[in-house]
């Protein structure tokens, strides 16, 4: 009887050896910190690492092992009843005529009521696993809320818009050409100071910005209702319309 026992016992702790080592490598394969799995199983990091390295004498009954062993299977994406139904938790229930209701009272041993106790336990586990899992799945599947920032207030400048696709602004000659430029909605810039390329791309809302020219100075805007431009801190002006391309030159004489 002892010696059956101990067998029984090593090869619980063989195969227990065997299906941690697969699960360590499903795992390790999916970069799964040993912490995420237990977040997900709800079972302690350290009964997982125990049954990860065979330690059978660092985990439960066996019939809660096998139970572990199913859940931590379940979170790596196997089938856990499958995967845990080859690991030995001792004799199975054998349904035999006649059946347990039509057996006389004094016929109930204690190991039908310890087999059952079993059954009612795994069930436990399995509806335990399933309502988890569930719950995680749900969570996954809620809207993210962006994250909305308020709108930002207008300042309150002259928004006339310029007229025509293609206009030219002159000062005295002698003086230098600064545009400050300021972005109440996004737009595509393009900046030309004396011949060379300043600027070239995709600026923000509420982008400043200041460029200073020597002779000439070229402003071009994708979308010229977004853009307020400040010739020689003369009054703000509006590029143009929403949506509009519009091509601004600022020259240092009017022969320009």
């Amino acid at each position: 009887m002892k010696e059956n026992k101990l067998h029984f016992q090593q090869e619980q702790i063989e195969k227990l050896k065997e299906l941690g080592s697969r699960l360590r490598q499903f795992r390790t394969e999916q970069s799964l910190p040993i912490e995420e799995v237990a977040a997900r199983t709800r079972i302690q990091a350290r009964l997982l690492n125990a049954i990860e390295e065979g330690r059978l004498d660092q985990l439960p009954e066996p019939v809660y092992i096998k139970g572990f062993i199913k859940r931590f299977a379940d979170a790596l994406g196997l089938n856990g009843a499958e995967f845990a139904s080859t690991f030995p938790i001792g004799s199975a229930i054998q349904f035999i005529k006649p059946t347990w209701r039509h057996l006389p009272a004094a016929q109930l041993r204690p190991i039908h009521l310890y087999l059952l106790y079993i059954c009612l336990v795994i069930g436990a586990v399995s509806s335990l696993s399933l309502l988890v899992n569930r719950s995680a799945q749900q969570a996954q599947q809620l809207p993210i809320p962006s994250n909305s920032q308020p709108t930002k207030p207008q300042q309150n400048t002259n928004t006339e818009p310029l007229k025509l696709a293609k206009v030219t602004q002159s000062i005295e000659d002698g003086k230098s050409v600064q545009v400050g430029i300021t972005l109440k909605a996004q737009s595509w810039i393009r900046v030309v100071a004396d011949g060379k390329t300043e600027f070239e791309g995709v600026l923000p809302e509420g982008t400043q910005r200041t460029w200073v020219a020597n002779q000439k100075l070229i402003v071009r805007a994708g979308n010229a209702g977004g853009v307020l431009v400040e010739f020689n801190n003369e009054s703000v002006k509006q590029l143009g319309a929403p949506g509009e391309v519009q091509e601004v030159t600022f020259a240092a004489n009017s022969s320009l």
